[in-house]
């Protein structure tokens, strides 16, 4: 099973696209969708699959970062 999780986009240049997922910034090289810097994408092996409206991403980060912490404390 494949996990898509939601990045935002930092910036775009030439050497690729830089994301952010909860603190941690990684580098796509490309992107077949139209994106700017503070879009929120959904990544999946590392390519950008789909644009996701910002308070969806947001909500999905809240409740990944909650599970995380209950893990975490187990």
């Amino acid at each position: 099973m494949c996990l898509a999780l939601p990045y935002k986009v930092l910036s775009q240049d030439e050497s690729g696209i830089r994301v952010d997922f909860l603190g941690k910034q990684h580098t796509i090289k490309n992107s077949l969708i139209k994106i700017k810097p503070g879009d929120f994408v959904l990544v999946q092996n590392g390519v950008i699959i789909k644009k996701v409206p910002k308070k969806e991403a947001k909500e999905i980060l809240r409740l990944i970062s909650k599970e995380w912490k209950k893990e975490v404390r187990k």
